[in-house]
């Protein structure tokens, strides 16, 4: 049949049904809209509440392992589960992430978080640092921990470690001390420890000792190899912090809502790399860092009552001139003092009430050691497992988005 035929044919029924049909599409679309706009609210608040939960477990910590080991442990995982959240979020809404104003405020998140790379990187170097210094502590129960009984030998043998220890943690406290200095106290560290592990001397002849001086240069320097020499934790930290503002109303609006977890995850992250240049040793500590997270927000209070507790932490008359909040160094510091008031009052041969004294202490000594040696390895995975999920994420979100990744 001729379709003007067809057409012409059209009953009044056919077309109140067919406008119906219409109607009920639309209705169906609009339902969809609304469908899929719950949906999202409930995934934002999810995330908001998934936020909250992790880091009022972290405020949860007991004054004395706040800043510990275990507990930085816990919040880059924290961080690494925030991540992967937010992360999905993007994926799984996608359309919006490619329309302004979400896909500038999405950009810099990720060029933020290639600011949090550096810091990774000095972490890594502290981490060592610490390592260097439980290799010197672990000397001090070697050397008056297993004997039966203590001579003025093991003890000179614990102080030179402690001698050691004292000049390697004040060159880190002091960014101008000199390398020959720095080198003189890591050199003797890597000497003792050579000689502990292998059983042998490397100062046989001149020869040696001079390949033995700058293969210890050479692995201080190597310390510092990540970030330059005029690198700053103050400053990348402001870098990192600079203009994170809570989002206003019409970019929520214009977002659907996705402009908060951008907003909440640049809060995380520069936390997250604020409570690690606190801990951990590094280049240009710097801790004064302005915060801009209104109280309101539900996840907000955690986060601020962790800044506020490690800022008293910091302003503690036996912590004002650490290298660094870690508990762990905090403990290294106590007992290398005092094994150093002990050694400069004993008399030898001991009395047993003075040996017991002793043997109590290198007990305590040793426990920091076993916490050292049980944490730093972790530790250092997780900042390892952090800087590639950062490389990864933003590799991944900028070409979700269109933008060129090349600035790794």
């Amino acid at each position: 049949m001729p379709a003007t035929d067809y057409q012409g044919s059209s009953s009044p029924s056919s077309l109140i049904h067919f406008g119906r049909s219409i109607l009920s599409l639309r209705r169906e679309q609009v339902h969809s809209i609304s469908m899929e706009g719950s949906s999202l609210e409930a995934e934002l608040e999810s995330f908001q509440q998934h936020v909250t939960n992790r880091f009022l477990e972290l405020t949860s910590v007991v004054h004395d392992d706040l800043l510990s080991l275990s507990w930085v442990g816990k919040l880059l995982h924290c961080f690494l589960c925030c991540q992967e959240e937010f992360k999905a979020i993007l994926h799984s809404h996608r359309a919006q992430v490619l329309r302004p104003p979400l896909d500038r405020m999405v950009s810099d998140y990720f060029e933020r978080s290639v600011k949090a790379l550096d810091v990774c990187n000095a972490i890594r170097d502290g981490i060592e640092q610490i390592r260097q210094w439980q290799k010197l502590l672990e000397i001090v129960p070697y050397a008056l921990g297993h004997q039966r009984s203590i001579g003025e030998g093991q003890f000179r043998r614990a102080k030179k470690a402690l001698i050691d220890l004292h000049i390697g943690m004040l060159d880190d406290k002091d960014p101008n001390a000199s390398i020959a200095h720095r080198n003189r106290s890591f050199g003797r560290s890597t000497g003792s420890r050579d000689h502990h592990s292998h059983g042998h001397s490397h100062g046989h002849n001149n020869s040696s000792n001079n390949t033995y001086h700058h293969r210890s240069l050479g692995h201080f320097r190597s310390l510092s190899w990540s970030v330059s020499r005029t690198w700053s934790a103050a400053r990348q930290l402001q870098a990192i912090g600079n203009n994170i503002y809570p989002p206003k109303a019409n970019e929520l609006m214009a977002s659907g809502g996705l402009a908060m977890p951008v907003f909440i995850m640049n809060s995380i992250l520069l936390f997250v790399m604020w409570a690690l240049v606190a801990a951990i040793p590094c280049q240009d500590r710097g801790l004064h860092v302005h915060f801009t997270i209104p109280r309101n927000y539900s996840w907000a209070a955690a986060i601020l009552s962790l800044h506020e507790r490690i800022m008293e932490e910091s302003k503690k008359r036996e912590r004002k001139n650490s290298c660094g909040l870690l508990k762990e160094i905090h403990q290294i510091e106590k007992c290398a003092r005092v094994m150093n008031d002990l050694a400069d009052s004993v008399h030898f041969p001991l009395t047993e009430e003075k040996e017991r004294e002793v043997r109590q202490i290198v007990q305590e000594v040793s426990l920091v050691c076993d916490a050292l040696k049980g944490g730093l390895d972790p530790l250092e995975r997780q900042v390892r497992d952090v800087f590639h999920i950062i490389v990864r994420s933003r590799t991944e979100g900028l070409d979700s988005i269109g933008r060129p990744s090349n600035a790794e």
